[in-house]
């Protein structure tokens, strides 16, 4: 990462910050504790939507994947991080964000306190799309049902909409990326933060200050939610 330029997610000694994990972990007791019925329920019903996504054909995407990427981290995260789909990598492993982008996702989760086990990471299709080409309208729209009952289960504090397709498609707009982010949007009562992609930003290392105010104001969305709670 530092001979690829990206040197601004290293301020890992932050102290407002890195105590986030150990929130973290807090806040799962206390979903537990809140919620029981749903967190005993919730193995099964998570192993049920991932069997039905693996085998799902709603696309024809399902017939070029490799496997389906269902997303992978905690269950019972504050943050939901989505982006737009499975690349080449992914469709290989079966895991999101694992190529040169997820290697600057996991440094920029890093920098504000969060390894990839305190996040949940998935993307808005499931299915690798041939040549990593855009999602199609259509494409997204038999995938989203998925996403949906994903959100559902999880009740994350802020959602994070990496990159411009997976924005766009969450909030249903035509607007840019430099519209869209820098401010807390509401998706059915989540507030949801977008900041671009990190494949944008191992192209346009400018943008990467943008990013860090994004993520930013992200943890600050998390932490007021925890304030309001208590």
């Amino acid at each position: 990462l530092e001979a690829m330029g990206i040197d601004v997610w290293m301020p890992r000694t932050s102290a407002p910050v890195v105590s986030k994990p150990i929130v973290a972990a807090e806040s799962v007791t206390e979903h537990v504790i809140c919620e029981p019925d749903l967190h005993n329920a919730s193995p099964t019903i998570w192993a049920d939507l991932e069997t039905e996504v693996a085998t799902c054909t709603k696309c024809t995407l399902c017939q070029t994947r490799t496997q389906t990427v269902f997303g992978t981290g905690s269950k019972s995260a504050d943050w939901l991080v989505i982006g737009e789909a499975p690349g080449q990598n992914e469709d290989e492993q079966g895991k999101p964000f694992v190529g040169k982008a997820g290697q600057l996702l996991t440094e920029m989760l890093r920098a504000i306190g969060l390894g990839r086990d305190d996040v949940f990471i998935t993307n808005i299709l499931k299915c690798r799309p041939p040549g990593n080409r855009d999602p199609k309208p259509e494409e997204a729209e038999s995938c989203i049902d998925y996403l949906s009952r994903q959100r559902e289960l999880i009740k994350p504090k802020v959602i994070l909409a990496v990159g411009r397709i997976s924005a766009q498609t969450l909030l249903k707009t035509d607007a840019p990326i430099g519209k869209l982010r820098g401010k807390v949007h509401d998706l059915d009562g989540a507030p949801l933060v977008v900041v671009y992609h990190p494949a944008y930003l191992l192209r346009s290392l400018l943008e990467k200050r943008k990013a860090w105010q994004d993520l930013q104001l992200a943890v600050r969305t998390v932490k007021e939610s925890k304030e309001m709670e208590n």
